[in-house]
C-alpha cells in the first residue's frame, strides 16, 4: 500500500506542501518552513476551521489531526509557479483518501475568497489565511470578508517589508511603520499574482480593523537574508460578542 501511495505521490507534477501521509509517505513539497512558527493552537477539538489557499492541504489535514470537528478548504487555484497553471484538487484528494477523511467532515470549494458570507459557508471558530494576503488585490475587504464567517480567531501569514522592500532590498525595509508596499506587475520575487507586502504592524492593525479586537504578531526570524524568509504573522481574536 505504501508503494502504491509513493507511486501516486510521485506522479503528481508539483507538490507544494510537505505533508507526512500514513505509512511512511512524505509528498517532496517545501512548505512549510516551520509549523511552529505559525503558532496554531494544538488542541482543536470540536472546531470548525476554514482554510483559506489550500494549496495541497497541510493546514487542513493538520486541524484535522488536531481534532478539528469540521474543516473546509477553498482556493481559487489564481497563483501558480513559473509559468505552469496550478493543478487544482488532485493532491489535496489525494492525501485526503490516503488520511481515509470524508467529505462531511473534509470538505473543498473553489471559492474566491471575496465571495465568502455566512449564508455561503456558514462561520467558523478558527480561519487559516497562510501565504495568501500578498496574493490579494483588496486585502483589507478580504479581511472583512474572513471577519464575516469567523466567531472566534483568525492565524495570518504573509510576505512582508519590514526587512527587505523589493524596490530599495535588504536592511531597507520599514520596521514597525504603517507601511504596505503595492507591486503592479511583478516587482516581488517576479510573480504578478504577488500584489502587496505590507510590515507585519501593518498586517496586524488591517486584522485589527477588520473586527478582531486582541491581536498578536511576530516574524519568521528576526533578521532574514532571503527573500522568502521575510515573513510576518498575525494572530486576532474577537473578544466581543
Amino acid at each position: 500500500m505504501s508503494a502504491e501511495l509513493q507511486a501516486k505521490v510521485a506522479a503528481m507534477p508539483y507538490w507544494y506542501h510537505r505533508i507526512e501521509l500514513p505509512g511512511g509517505v512524505v509528498t517532496p513539497g517545501w512548505a512549510p518552513l516551520n509549523t511552529d512558527h505559525y503558532r496554531v493552537d494544538a488542541d482543536l477539538t470540536g472546531l470548525r476551521v476554514l482554510d483559506v489557499g489550500a494549496w495541497d492541504g497541510y493546514w487542513t489535514f493538520l486541524a484535522l489531526q488536531r481534532g478539528a470537528k469540521q474543516v473546509v478548504a477553498i482556493d481559487n487555484f489564481s497563483d501558480y509557479i513559473g509559468d505552469a497553471p496550478r493543478a487544482k484538487w488532485e493532491n489535496f484528494d489525494l492525501c485526503r483518501a490516503a488520511f481515509g477523511y470524508d467529505e462531511s467532515r473534509c470538505s473543498r470549494m473553489e471559492m474566491d475568497v471575496y465571495n465568502l458570507s455566512p449564508d455561503v459557508v456558514g462561520t467558523f471558530d478558527v480561519i487559516f489565511f497562510f501565504g495568501a494576503l500578498y496574493h490579494m488585490r483588496h486585502p483589507l475587504l478580504a479581511l472583512d470578508k474572513l471577519s464575516s464567517v469567523c466567531t472566534s480567531t483568525i492565524f495570518v501569514e504573509s510576505a512582508v517589508c519590514d526587512d527587505f522592500s523589493a524596490y530599495r532590498g535588504f536592511n531597507q525595509g520599514y520596521g514597525q511603520n504603517m507601511v504596505m508596499e503595492f507591486f503592479p506587475d511583478a516587482q516581488l520575487g517576479n510573480l504578478p499574482t504577488n500584489w502587496w507586502a505590507p510590515t507585519t504592524a501593518c498586517m496586524a492593525n488591517m486584522v485589527r480593523a477588520a473586527g478582531f479586537e486582541d491581536v498578536t504578531y511576530w516574524k519568521l526570524t528576526n533578521n532574514p537574508t532571503l527573500v522568502p524568509h521575510c515573513r510576518g504573522f498575525a494572530k486576532g481574536v474577537k473578544t466581543r460578542a
